[in-house]
């Protein structure tokens, strides 16, 4: 019964939001007359089945979403979610990020970051009832959990029956829901063509965020498998994978008005929180996790400035960090100039006066948001303490010595009884893991973080400290920075961590090995292994319980949204979704209208021959003389390069592409705008805007800069 009320809530209401929400395949024949109207061509009950197209051309690469192109399994996305992968390619006497990279053929092309994947969704079904029909709803807190991750750990390993494929089942509205989506897992990854990063990072964190926008983020991957066109390890005799569709290119791109649609694999967003959930997130977490990564940023520059090797490993780090540290800037500040938090506490007070209004739904639900309440004050009790320890657990040696004693003490369990993350379908990736810890690891600087944020640690209060990492750095006392120095120069210099092969003889060794060894971060992870095993069941414990309550929550909200004729979609958890909306325009401020587009003569209005603001000589040059070949757009009387749209997305839906009402790609979606960034939490139509890179300005790169017109000719282009 539980199961069927929780369903029948998640029907359309009568009202949907334009332009709002990420939704799911199945969805798409609620929204069929919306998406006609708008101008939709294709059959919206025919784009809900991932078997047909231009569902079956999205792709995911575990972080960002990608699209085939051609019938070679050529891949497009963004050039920050192939930056690892350029960056791993790259040496201080070939430095790709510089000068950008374009395969002329298949045998040029680069292998992938190692670990690099490309998912292809091929199925999803329902699995609500799987999930919870058998558990005992008396179970709480950790028993709970467990009761929830046993299910799912069976759904997945029925559903994984080769190593081909990779499944896992996501759960929505909190738990209302769960899904179980399966996905073709490509192992051989391949750079095929990057521009350099004068162009793909055009504008770099000055410009990040904001509009007008000049920035070319694109780059092409290809999939490869192996003759029997199976998923594989990277060899030479693989073959390029054959998609079962892929999309076509419209090189005139999009007119302002236009319909537009991004198809894509959003992250995580949290429109549904409660008030108290919002307040804590702006008003302590966001500007403690900003200041944490600005500083983050100051440390690694501080002992390996750009240009050396030791910067060049942390490029993509820091850009990672400087990314998010703005993010959560622009959001602090929206939060403080908007009214989030009155008008979450408005809807939660007109929420429990519907509540209270009849027996049966005080009956129903009043409990279930009392109790969130309690749960919600009860995660935030140790919130300064597992913040720093976060920040801590991102250093290599840190992460790696204690990722490798736990896999040790799991592998003593059942495959199926370990924790997510160390059984054997995620050894692949466990591997790859340790594989790219040397483009990414310097010594000097990994030192100098931990000192950085032990030193935090040691400021806080004595119940929130650690006896084992205390007793560990001999911290009881206070922070001595000089014999914390001498002890981590001796832990660095001693292990055996900082060396592949010892790394990966680790992975198959037993817990005795490990305290038995005198290797000092070896000694590191045995000592800290309760108290981080006990940390970790304390989470889990609050998790249980949030996953019997929330759902609850999430039924009240749906139920009084229902009765106003309102639908609630589900927040967006890294699966397939869809938004739709306009190439539009916005006014950031009062005086100011933002249009929707940017053009060659405005990128070159920014540059200044160095920095983030320099660009290719022939660039400026075409540029200067105006040489726009085909790809003039006689509305701007230039090229195209960035635009705005009212689609509705988040983080992971970087490389998605925007199609057009036939689902031709007019667009590569990779950022949004300053002021909506908190759409994370809150969509503002006025002033919610997406931008993309335009297709016009890939081509004429590609045609006129790089000389990649040989992935012109394989893609399939509409003039």
């Amino acid at each position: 019964m539980r199961i069927l009320f929780f369903a029948a809530l998640l029907g359309f209401a009568s009202t949907i939001l334009a332009d709002e929400g990420m939704w799911q395949p199945h969805q798409l024949k609620d929204l069929r007359h919306q998406l006609k109207a708008k101008g939709l061509n294709l059959n919206p009950r025919k784009m809900g089945d991932l078997n047909q197209f231009p569902m079956n051309a999205i792709i995911s690469l575990g972080g960002c979403t990608a699209s085939f192109v051609s019938q070679q399994g050529l891949v497009l996305t963004n050039h920050h979610c192939a930056y690892g992968s350029i960056q791993y390619n790259s040496t201080e006497d070939n430095n790709l990020l510089n000068t950008g990279f374009v395969a002329q053929t298949m045998g040029e092309e680069l292998q992938a970051t190692p670990g690099s994947r490309i998912y292809v969704t091929e199925s999803l079904r329902e699995v609500t009832a799987d999930v919870l029909a058998s558990i005992d709803n008396s179970l709480s807190g950790k028993d709970y959990y467990d009761a929830v991750e046993k299910q799912q750990k069976q759904l997945v390993a029925e559903c994984e029956n080769s190593e081909d494929y990779r499944c896992e089942v996501y759960s929505y509205h909190g738990g209302l829901q769960h899904y179980l989506i399966r996905q073709l897992a490509i192992r051989d990854v391949r750079l095929v063509y990057a521009p350099p990063s004068s162009i793909g990072k055009f504008g770099g964190d000055t410009d990040n965020w904001m509009w007008p926008r000049h920035t070319g983020d694109w780059a092409f991957y290809r999939a490869y498998v192996n003759q029997e066109g199976r998923p594989a390890d990277y060899s030479p005799d693989n073959r390029p994978y054959t998609p079962k569709a892929f999309l076509r290119v419209n090189a005139k791109s999009v007119d302002e008005g236009d319909f537009v649609m991004v198809l894509g694999y959003p992250g995580r967003t949290s429109r549904h929180r409660t008030a108290a959930e919002v307040a804590n997130t702006f008003e302590w977490s966001y500007p403690t996790a900003k200041r944490y990564r600005e500083e983050y940023i100051e440390v690694i520059e501080s002992v390996a400035p750009k240009g050396s090797k030791a910067g060049l490993k942390y490029q993509s780090t820091i850009a990672g960090l400087a990314n998010y540290a703005k993010n959560y800037g622009s959001m602090i500040n929206s939060y403080a100039k908007g009214d989030l938090l009155a008008r979450k506490r408005a809807m939660q007070e007109a929420m429990q006066a519907w509540v209270n209004a009849s027996t049966a739904t005080k009956t129903q639900y009043a409990q279930a948001i009392a109790n969130l309440e309690g749960l919600i004050e009860k995660e935030n009790q140790h919130r300064e303490r597992d913040l720093l320890l976060a920040y801590l657990g991102r250093n290599s040696m840190f992460r790696v010595s204690r990722d490798l004693y736990r896999l040790a003490m799991e592998k003593r369990k059942a495959n199926t009884e370990r924790d997510p993350g160390f059984q054997e379908r995620d050894m692949g990736r466990f591997k790859n893991a340790l594989q790219r810890v040397d483009r990414r690891y310097d010594a000097e600087v990994d030192k100098a973080v931990i000192r950085h944020f032990l030193k935090y640690y040691t400021q806080l209060p004595a119940s929130e400290r650690l006896p084992a990492l205390d007793t560990f750095f001999a911290l009881e006392n206070g922070f001595n920075e000089a014999a914390l120095s001498k002890q981590l120069d001796k832990m660095h210099a001693e292990t055996q961590l900082s060396q592949e092969e010892q790394r990966l003889a680790w992975m198959e060794k037993p817990p005795q090995d490990f305290r038995a060894s005198k290797d000092p971060y070896l000694q590191f992870a045995v000592a800290m292994y309760d108290t981080d095993k006990a940390l970790r069941e304390r989470s889990q414990e609050i998790e249980g319980e949030l996953l019997r309550v929330r759902p609850a929550y999430m039924a009240a909200l749906i139920a009084y949204k229902k009765s106003i004729g309102e639908t609630v979609y589900a927040d967006a958890n890294s699966s397939l979704r869809i938004s739709y909306g306009s190439v539009s325009g916005y006014s950031p401020q009062d005086g100011l209208y933002a249009t929707p587009f940017t053009s060659l003569e405005g990128l070159l209005a920014k540059y200044t021959a160095e920095g983030e603001f320099d660009m290719p000589k022939l660039q400026k040059q075409l540029i200067e003389k105006q040489q726009y070949g085909p790809y003039l757009n006689k509305k701007l009387n230039s090229v195209p390069v960035n635009f705005l749209s009212t689609l509705d997305i988040t983080g992971g839906n970087s490389g998605s592409p925007a199609l057009n009402g036939k689902g031709e790609l007019v667009g590569l979606l990779f950022d949004g705008v300053y002021e909506s960034i908190i759409g994370d939490w809150d969509y503002d139509p006025k002033l919610n805007r997406a931008i993309a890179v335009s297709s016009t300005y890939m081509l004429w790169v590609m045609q006129y800069i790089d000389g990649a017109e040989n992935l012109i000719r394989e893609m399939t282009v509409e003039r």
